[in-house]
Parts: C-alpha cells; structure tokens; sequence
C-alpha cells in the first residue's frame, strides 16, 4: 500500500544528493512492513561509479541493514521510473513492488539516457501487472526542474 511519507523521503534524498554534487536527481528508499529499511541516492559522481543509481544505493544499504540479499517482502520508492538496469537489480532483490514519480520520458527531457536503453533492452510489458506503479509525479517533476537550474551538472 502506497505511502506517501516514504516518496517524500526519496526526494528528500534525491534532492541532497543533487546539492552535494553526488549526481543527478534519483533517490530512492526501500520499506518493509512500512517501516523505513534504508534510504539511497544517485552517487555516479560521487564515486564515480556509473551502476550507483538511487535505487543502486537504496538496494545495497537496505542489504548489508537486513544482512541478506533477499528483500522478499519490500517496497521500493524511487523519484524516476528505473532503468533496465536498476529494474534488472530490483528483480534480482526480489523487491515485491515499486513506486517511481517521472517516468523515462521526463528523465530523457533533462539529459538522461535511460529511455534510450529501456528501448534497447528493456521489456516492461513482460512485468507482473501492478509491478511498477507512477505516483506523485507532480512533486518528482518539481525535483527534477530544481535538478535543470542547478547550473553545473553531469547526466547519468
């Protein structure tokens, strides 16, 4: 059941992390049992690391706190609609549903590629019906205009 606190903490995180110069605007929590497990935002600039999406970060933090590789159970909430490859980290997770804001298009109007590579590789019609849900993209799209006036940035 979706819960509006938890996509207002990923944009918080998206946000933070667009304000340190981490990367661009994706952040991205995971939950279990409605109880907050980790939170995570894009770091490709940070690390200079190109797989450390928000939903990367989010993932990876939720499993070293779980101390397992399996997040049966979850619920991912994220600002942009996952790429392949985030999509691909998610179902090997087993996260059980996510929430994502903007979708690919909205991405690809502020520079990212992810649209480019869902169309190469991706195959969302194949995905368990309900899966992926778009929620709050009013205030996801809002993140993302903030992200365009930032003036020095780098698009991962």
């Amino acid at each position: 059941m979706y819960q509006k606190e938890f996509m207002e903490k990923a944009i918080s995180e998206a946000r933070e992390g667009i304000y340190h110069g981490d990367g661009g605007p994706f952040g991205a929590v995971v939950v279990k049992d409605g109880e907050l497990v980790a939170a995570g935002h894009n770091r490709v600039l940070a690390n200079n690391d190109s797989t450390c999406h928000g939903e990367i970060d989010a993932i990876r933090k939720a499993e070293q706190k779980l101390e397992t590789f399996d997040l049966t159970g979850c619920q991912l909430y994220t600002t942009g609609e996952p790429c392949s490859m985030c999509l691909a980290a998610i179902l090997w997770a087993n996260i059980e549903k996510v929430y994502y804001g903007c979708r690919l298009e909205d991405a690809e109007r502020i520079g990212f590629r992810d649209n480019k590579f869902d169309q190469m590789m991706g195959r969302r019609a194949e995905l368990p019906e309900g899966f992926l849900e778009e929620r709050d993209r009013e205030g996801c799209l809002e993140l993302f205009a903030e992200y365009e006036r930032i003036e020095e940035k780098t698009n991962y």
